[in-house]
């Protein structure tokens, strides 16, 4: 196809020839020609097409808010003939990333990369890829896609924490046992049989409806619950680092964890910190201020929020836990009474005043 300056060029040769035709004069004609001289080489500069392998792989593909991630684009040349001009197009979200790739020898392969932006959190879509092939004098270029578009996902920050204390004597250092996430004590959920697991366990009636082995996965109910509630309004990402940090503690230590924003519950796991920071990665502002009144009793709650009369509220609920913390992330000075109020001014100084809780 013809660039922007290709269709310039040709307009300007056709208004060129019609000017040295009608007033009579050679060099409006002569480089009328030269123009269109010009196209046509340009045209078959980029009229065959590259027979082209193009792999592009971005790692990771989930990363925290600020860290590095990289695409690494390799292009092999299958072609009989050397390739030049060539050079790729990226997009990621709203903006583009381009990158002129070198000289590729007939049967030679480049491998290029190029950093991702990661300073937002979120999904971030990444491609589609367009390697774009264009004369020395940019005036016509052939552009082809390849691959599928993939998504960066960019998660919240995190710091190191201590298990978030109950008030009780649980298990404060985790499960005693390998066995002891499972427990023997209360139904959780049905799954789908592993090698390994108890038959007793086995639930008949469901394996005959789904045709599938199905067992009854049991948990320890003495493990405390922590219960972390995000305060969405005036939503900002160091609130969302420290619940991710209070909650990544928590799930790794193997404890229940329950994260609320005051649109409802946003995750309720055990261990799987993944799917605590994948649901922090993609929350938003709300005006809802319900979190703190849908949490249910029961081990710790850990209140996030920058606004101080949701601090104050959160002092209602004290009695229906063992231990209430409020991770104040705003300007203001507040005390709770009843309540362990810790004022963070960055995830940096969170762990010290954490420790000193």
């Amino acid at each position: 196809m013809l660039t922007p300056l290709g269709w310039g060029t040709l307009a300007g040769s056709l208004l060129l020839y019609v000017a040295g035709f009608g007033l009579g004069y050679r060099e409006p004609v002569v480089l009328a020609t030269g123009g269109l001289l010009a196209l046509a080489g340009a045209l078959a500069w980029t009229a065959p097409k590259p027979k082209l392998e193009v792999r592009r792989e971005v790692t990771p593909l989930k990363v925290p808010r600020g860290d590095a991630a990289v695409a690494v684009l390799q292009v092999s040349n299958l072609g009989g003939m050397a390739l030049a001009g060539l050079w790729a197009r990226d997009r990621f979200g709203a903006s583009d990333h381009t990158v002129e790739l070198p000289r590729l020898p007939r049967g030679a392969a480049r491998t290029v990369s190029y950093s991702l932006p990661t300073g937002v959190r979120g999904e971030i879509p990444v491609g589609p890829l367009l390697i774009v092939r264009a004369d020395p004098l940019g005036l016509t270029r052939r552009v082809r896609e390849y691959g599928e578009a993939v998504t960066l996902l960019v998660r919240p920050r995190t710091v190191a924490l201590p298990v978030p204390p109950s008030g009780r004597a649980h298990h404060l250092e985790g499960p005693t046992s390998d066995n002891a996430p499972s427990g023997t004590v209360t139904f959780h959920t049905l799954r789908e049989y592993v090698v390994g697991d108890d038959l007793r366990h086995v639930h008949w009636r469901s394996s005959a409806r789904t045709g599938t082995l199905m067992v009854r996965q049991l948990i320890d109910a003495s493990l405390p619950t922590t219960t972390v509630v995000l305060d969405t309004r005036d939503l900002d990402e160091l609130s969302v680092d420290a619940a991710a940090s209070v909650s990544l503690a928590a799930a790794r230590a193997g404890f229940p964890v329950r994260l609320i924003t005051g649109e409802g519950v946003l995750a309720e796991t055990r261990a799987d910190a993944d799917l605590v920071l994948d649901r922090l990665a993609l929350v938003g502002p709300s005006d809802s201020h319900e979190g703190v009144r849908l949490a249910r009793g029961g081990g710790s709650l850990v209140l996030v929020t920058a606004d101080p009369a949701e601090a104050a509220r959160v002092a209602g609920v004290r009695k229906r836990f063992d231990r209430v913390i409020c991770v104040f992330t705003g300007q203001a000075e507040v005390s709770v009474p009843g309540v362990t109020t810790l004022r963070v001014r960055d995830l940096e100084t969170l762990p010290f005043v954490w420790a000193a809780r």
